[in-house]
């Protein structure tokens, strides 16, 4: 005969929370990295014998040491923060866009070849415009095809969007043999390094100034977009719940397809800038993992794009303090990687805290509950 097993109450109950407020939701954030800096001390302290301070102080001298680590950590973010910026739609959407990276290559190699194929054929100005126009229409043409699939046939658009990655590398990887200088380099080079034919205008002496501007132009639009447009509306109540849209009226099918053509140009402009306005080149690696970052940096701002600044930054300030650390002490690109990675995820571990909050049951209220359970 079986028996029946006593009733256990558990000591702790997880529940979520309701809203919280703005502050306690960056009391927690700040804890989490408080949290985080003082296990990176003990296990600098325990595998390099490093004081820990000096590895912060490095680390901080790697990002603004100079004027010229100053500007290449504002290039470094804006560029992380576009292509940020361009999959939160879709994200939004719950449209799981894993081909940034993919479309941000496209982009480039768009830009590349109106750069190489029309240069001293067409006025410079008029090749700037050609390069703005086809690295837009590329990236856009790249989201919109997995998208289109997703819309008809309801296909996964992790994947799809995923595998157009690996196109867009075989592509730019056969462009680059096609394009090589000098022939059998196996790489392009700085592209029209002597006249800076169709290179992106440069403001003043600040080299970058210019993809910061256009960066901050994109953080303003896509907040207005999606907070104050209807097609932003759209995109909220698609991602809620599509039966809900398709109740209300909303096709949903249009809105997905218009959602990622965005998502897809955006990242064309990405391409654009670190073709046209930073490296004057175009290689498989020139997107440099900005693709998948960017889906950490939208998920940790909750798709806010004023919010994306800040993750943005905090990323780049990690990268970049981190390979300092490698150059100042000796020590290999591991041992930083270990620190970025705690420090990450003691921040995304603070998002549970934030969500949900644990309840401690004091034993009478156990005794009350077990009872009750047991009556029933």
């Amino acid at each position: 005969m079986l028996m029946n097993k006593p009733n256990r109450v558990p000591l702790v109950h997880i529940s979520k929370r309701g809203a919280i407020k703005w502050y306690a939701v960056l009391a927690v954030r700040i804890a989490a990295i408080l949290l985080a800096l003082i296990v990176c001390a003990v296990v600098t302290m325990a595998l390099t014998g490093e004081n820990p301070l000096s590895i912060y102080a490095t680390m901080f001298k790697g990002a603004f040491g100079t004027s010229r680590k100053i500007w290449n950590l504002c290039q470094n973010l804006a560029l992380l923060l576009c292509v940020s910026l361009a999959v939160t739609p879709a994200f939004k959407m719950k449209f799981w866009n894993i081909g940034a990276e993919g479309q941000v290559l496209i982009g480039g190699l768009a830009t590349a070849a109106c750069m190489i194929c029309l240069a001293d054929k067409l006025p410079n100005w008029l090749v700037i415009i050609l390069m703005i126009v086809s690295s837009i229409v590329a990236g856009a043409i790249w989201g919109g095809i997995p998208a289109l699939f997703k819309a008809k046939w309801n296909t996964n658009e992790t994947l799809f969007t995923l595998m157009m990655n690996y196109v867009a590398t075989q592509l730019v990887a056969y462009f680059v043999i096609v394009w090589e200088m000098p022939k059998g380099s196996g790489k392009i080079g700085i592209i029209n390094q002597s006249t800076e034919f169709g290179w992106l205008p440069q403001i003043g002496d600040y080299k970058y100034l210019l993809n910061i501007i256009v960066v901050a132009v994109i953080v303003i639009a896509m907040y207005v977009y999606l907070n104050y447009t209807k097609h932003g509306y759209e995109i909220s109540v698609v991602g809620e719940s599509e039966r809900t849209a398709r109740y209300v009226g909303i096709k949903v099918e249009r809105v997905i397809i218009r959602t990622m053509l965005l998502s897809g140009a955006v990242c064309g402009i990405a391409g654009l800038l670190l073709v046209g306005g930073t490296d004057h080149t175009i290689t498989t690696t020139i997107a440099g993992g900005r693709g998948f970052t960017a889906v950490m940096v939208s998920w940790m701002a909750k798709f806010n794009p004023v919010v994306m600044i800040l993750t943005s930054f905090l990323l780049v300030f990690l990268d970049r303090g981190a390979s300092e650390i490698s150059t100042v002490f000796g020590l290999n690109q591991s041992f930083s990687d270990i620190l970025t990675g705690i420090i990450l995820f003691f921040i995304i571990g603070s998002e549970f805290f934030i969500s949900y909050k644990i309840n401690f049951r004091s034993r009478s209220e156990r005794e009350a509950e077990k009872e009750a359970a047991q009556n029933v």
